[in-house]
């Protein structure tokens, strides 16, 4: 019997990167700040206020419903967590002596980096429009490049602006 994790029967922490970066991306986005948790007293708890919850558990929603490459197909998040519960019910019964967490890796990068960043504020109003990028687009770009917020371009834009996605 092979396996790559220490406890085949504990899925949670294989998938656990998936909740860290949903976390991650509600403080980043503005989804979620300070001001949204309220203190339950002297023993430093704090809890969500109702509407923030919501929109957290949007955002986590979200992150498992986004897609991954699994064995040459495009599945969910959840869809994976299945399969590989499936997996563990297989390698613990003794129905197959293996069990892997390799696949699907995790990508987690980013498009907002300071390369792409720069060179949209860099870019004037008439190499825009020759590269086919609009005024109202130009001005959107310029505005998320200015702030440190995240942001994701459309793949026909990013071509654009001559960098690979």
């Amino acid at each position: 019997m092979t396996s790559d994790c220490l406890f085949p029967g504990d899925l949670q922490e294989p998938f656990r990167w998936i909740a860290d970066v949903a976390v991650l991306e509600t403080f980043e986005s503005d989804v979620l700040d300070l001001p949204d948790f309220g203190s339950m007293g002297d023993d430093y708890r704090y809890r969500f206020e109702p509407e923030a919850k919501q929109r957290f558990l949007d955002m986590l929603r979200g992150r498992f419903n986004s897609g991954a490459r699994y064995r040459g197909r495009a599945l969910k998040w959840d869809t994976v967590i299945e399969r590989k519960a499936v997996e563990i019910s297989l390698f613990l019964t003794g129905k197959s002596n293996t069990i892997g967490f390799q696949e699907p890796a995790p990508t987690l990068e980013r498009q907002d980096d300071r390369e792409l960043r720069s060179k949209i504020q860099r870019l004037t109003q008439s190499d825009a429009k020759q590269i086919g990028i609009s005024r109202s687009t130009l001005h959107y770009l310029r505005r998320k490049a200015r702030n440190e917020q995240p942001f994701t371009l459309y793949r026909k834009v990013f071509r654009r602006i001559g960098l690979p996605q």
